[in-house]
């Protein structure tokens, strides 16, 4: 699988002889207890992860479904307050996760750790880590979704939903005949629905939908500004079925070699899915992977042809019961 950010990303396990693997950074400067915090990470998991077994020798698959742990301490490995902690993590595409830490004592390291789901006896199973943020404060009233900026080289804040704007923007009441007068002007012009298919109600999984009307600056995920009615249809679309989980997944032509279609397409499908839940969509309902050049629907031999080639998904992947 592609790496979500960049060429490489992070691959733990754990075993059946109650060992798991774990990585400690060293903070550029302590989280101080009783203040608040945010950090966002991109996780998945490898349908095929063989190794040998600790307990018999012999090869297996480290496939089962682990969760990230993400402890606090005041030297190296040292797992002194856990911070955060994901249910099970059994997506094959990457899933952007983000925790809300408040630690009760100083941080000077923070440990991530590959884990079992207890209770339960100790099993062979991975998880892949990419996209880490930096680690930003956040206020510790604030209950709104958040994603943290994973593109280092932008301000590191977090970004929140707007807060929502007192009524009249301060101003006062308007009187009735003025509300009449505002009443009574026409109406938002009618815009015709862009993603046609999913004006419907039964979708079942594995149905895949290509997002019209989206657009990329050239050789970049930077999405143009025209793009945003038919990713606010989609949003509006998954308001409205809040039991759909969805895969974003991003496509290119054959022209340029492999690993570059696959940082392209996955980053365009990274930046997809932040929009989405930037704008208040459940991060756990998106996941994106970059699929390359793999996929093709028309021939490479045309303009035509290649342009259809580079795409960017919708893929439903469940409808929760």
């Amino acid at each position: 699988m592609p790496a979500s950010d960049g060429k490489t990303y992070l691959g733990m396990v754990t075993r059946d002889n109650d060992t798991y693997e774990s990585v400690t950074q060293r903070l550029s400067k302590p989280m101080k207890a009783g203040k608040c915090y945010a950090i966002t990470v991109h996780l998945a998991r490898a349908e095929r992860y063989v190794s040998h077994s600790r307990m018999t020798s012999d090869e297996t698959n480290y496939s089962t479904p682990v969760t990230l742990r993400i402890w606090g301490g005041a030297t190296l490995c040292q797992e002194m307050e856990l911070l955060a902690i994901t249910d099970p993590v059994k997506n094959h595409s990457w899933q952007i996760f983000s925790f809300k830490m408040k630690p009760k004592k100083d941080i000077l390291y923070l440990t991530f750790a590959a884990y079992y789901k207890t209770p339960a006896l100790p099993y062979n199973g991975n998880l892949l880590i990419d996209g880490a943020s930096h680690i930003v404060s956040i206020p510790c009233n604030e209950n709104a979704p958040f994603i943290v900026n994973t593109d280092r080289k932008q301000k590191n804040t977090p970004s929140l939903p707007k807060s929502t704007l007192p009524k009249n923007n301060g101003k006062s009441t308007p009187s009735k005949s003025q509300t009449s007068s505002q009443n009574s002007k026409p109406s938002v012009e009618f815009k015709p629905k862009i993603m046609l298919e999913l004006n419907r109600t039964n979708f079942k999984p594995g149905e895949t939908f290509q997002i019209k009307n989206l657009y990329f600056q050239e050789d970049s995920a930077i999405i143009n500004q025209n793009s945003y009615p038919a990713l606010d249809e989609i949003f509006s679309f998954l308001e409205k079925n809040k039991k759909i989980v969805i895969e974003i997944g991003g496509h290119t032509n054959n022209i340029p070699n492999h690993d570059y279609c696959d940082r392209l397409s996955t980053k365009r499908a990274k930046t997809v899915a932040e929009y989405l839940i930037n704008k208040g969509l459940a991060p756990e309902r998106v996941q994106f992977k970059g699929y390359g050049k793999r996929n093709p629907i028309a021939t490479n031999k045309t303009v035509a042809g290649r342009k259809k080639n580079q795409r960017v998904e919708l893929k439903i992947l469940s409808v929760l019961s």
